[in-house]
């Protein structure tokens, strides 16, 4: 395996042999002075097993998608391997987010009150760049800069609700309200947009019966049990 690139918590790998790419989904999680979150921009610690749990959790929701009309770029899991194989498709430093409540960094910015609804859902599409905080951007700057071509930044923010509704349905049979999500996408040749990276507790927010916001960790043990994977 050659490796391509390697993200904060997984790894882009290609087999030189077969030309087919696969995901290594690693044990560490993001966070920041020792709590973790997954709206960090950083790796907060590293938690055995975290690797093979996000997998097993992203095998299921990316075939739920699919399931749903949903295109994803996933086409199997070797869970024991702790390996997504991959349709190969670009993935611009993108961001594609979804918001039901305000929380994070959205209260952050605006001096906004956690928790208030947002009806519809608030779509907002962020550059991936740790270091310049991960801003919000434009569809002109997406084209500016060669991510997106005229006409795929719409295209993109209308598909995130089709995204959410399944999520969302599928958290509420959990007991779990969705709050907010951000996914990746991806095009392939002929610019067909996929459901990229991952479908894990890394890209969302959920609240519990109780109101309470578990993080990323325990979130995806509640979700193992509750779906007995």
């Amino acid at each position: 395996m050659e490796l391509l690139y390697s993200g904060k918590t997984k790894d882009v790998l290609l087999d030189t042999a077969t030309g087919e790419r696969y995901l290594f989904f690693k044990d560490s999680a993001t966070g920041e002075d020792g709590v973790f979150d997954p709206g960090c921009n950083t790796v907060g610690g590293s938690v055995a097993g975290k690797g093979k749990v996000g997998l097993t959790i992203s095998k299921h929701f990316f075939e739920l998608m699919e399931k749903n009309g949903i295109p994803t770029h996933y086409l199997g899991a070797d869970i024991d391997e702790n390996l997504m194989k991959v349709r190969a498709v670009d993935v611009p430093k993108l961001e594609f987010v979804l918001r039901y409540f305000t929380a994070g960094s959205m209260s952050r910015r605006f001096s906004l009150e956690q928790g208030i609804v947002f009806d519809p859902p608030y779509p907002e599409v962020t550059l991936k760049d740790d270091e310049q905080g991960d801003p919000l951007i434009s569809e002109r700057i997406c084209i500016m800069k060669g991510m997106l071509q005229a006409g795929e930044f719409d295209k993109c923010v209308d598909l995130l609700p089709k995204v959410g509704e399944v999520l969302k349905t599928e958290l509420a049979g959990l007991g779990l309200t969705l709050v907010d999500f951000k996914i990746e996408l991806g095009f392939d040749e002929n610019r067909n947009i996929f459901v990229a990276d991952e479908i894990t507790p890394d890209i969302w927010r959920v609240k519990d019966a109780d109101g309470n916001i578990p993080n990323q960790i325990d979130c995806a043990q509640m979700i193992l049990s509750a779906l007995q994977l």
